[in-house]
């Protein structure tokens, strides 16, 4: 009974620690964004000094931050949007019709895992430039509606659903629209909630696409804002975590909400039907 009882403390101290290393620079960061512009930002000045919002106020005010912080949120809700309709629809494809030519596009899916986004970086510039959509929105979106890695997850659960509840819905007279969308679709809710979350944070902090295809502040989000605010002889430290505070926070809210989604999508696959 004691020894049941020191394993468990041991047991809740460690995940404490595990907890405190891994909150600690969220913390750093929220304060040193409230200290005075210029101030010290070493361990010591944690819990001394002032507390205020200016730099904040400053973003918003100076560094447009606004619209950054808007061009982030539109391009990733519209690519996310966009892999949920298009991943879906081409995973269903792959994953119901049997034919030699979805099977090879299977392959090439596969294949397409393997290589590395960055080799596309030149090709995909001289594209954009060619094509009249470098330093547009199109150039953020346009590339990234769809994504292997999103087919391959949906596919993959698609062949878990019972291919007779389609078949029920088509005998009470759905077309294969109506089966796709009211019936496959909302079964396929976990899976797309992890494609979800996972092409939205990843578009939210992309930088390296955003900087290479973009040169105008109206079209700049929020990651290459932030990493353009670092001045070539000195870091502005306040203002810099100020910023990255604002970046961090949507995807705290969005991960504490879809918890539930994020844990049930990940686990669907575990369980044998």
């Amino acid at each position: 009974m004691v020894g049941g009882f020191l394993l468990r403390a041991i047991k809740y101290l460690i995940l404490s620690l595990i907890l405190l290393i891994m909150v600690f620079p969220l913390i750093w960061m929220f304060r040193v964004s409230l200290m005075e512009t210029g101030g010290s930002i070493v361990f010591d000045s944690l819990t001394a000094g002032g507390w205020t919002l200016a730099n904040y106020f400053d973003l918003f005010r100076t560094a447009e931050i606004g619209r950054f912080l808007f061009n982030s949120a539109l391009v990733g809700i519209v690519v996310t949007v966009g892999n949920i309709l298009f991943c879906f629809m081409v995973a269903y494809s792959l994953a119901r019709y049997r034919y030699i030519v979805n099977k090879l596009l299977f392959i090439s899916v596969m294949v397409m895992l393997m290589i590395p986004a960055h080799i596309v970086i030149i090709p995909m510039y001289v594209l954009m430039v060619k094509t009249g959509m470098y330093d547009t929105y199109w150039a953020l979106i346009l590339p990234w509606l769809v994504n292997p890695i999103g087919i391959f997850l949906v596919r993959q659960y698609i062949e878990s659903i019972p291919p007779s509840m389609e078949e029920a819905a088509r005998i009470d007279g759905a077309g294969e629209w109506r089966v796709l969308f009211s019936v496959v679709m909302p079964l396929c809710r976990p899976a797309l909630a992890v494609l979800a979350i996972q092409v939205f944070f990843t578009n939210w902090n992309s930088f390296l696409f955003p900087f290479i295809l973009t040169q105008s502040e109206s079209v700049r989000t929020l990651p290459v804002a932030l990493a353009l605010l670092q001045g070539h002889q000195a870091v502005d430290w306040q203002h810099l975590m100020a910023g990255s505070t604002l970046a961090v926070i949507p995807v705290l809210i969005i991960f504490i909400l879809l918890q539930k989604q994020i844990v049930s999508g990940i686990t669907a696959g575990a369980i044998k039907q």
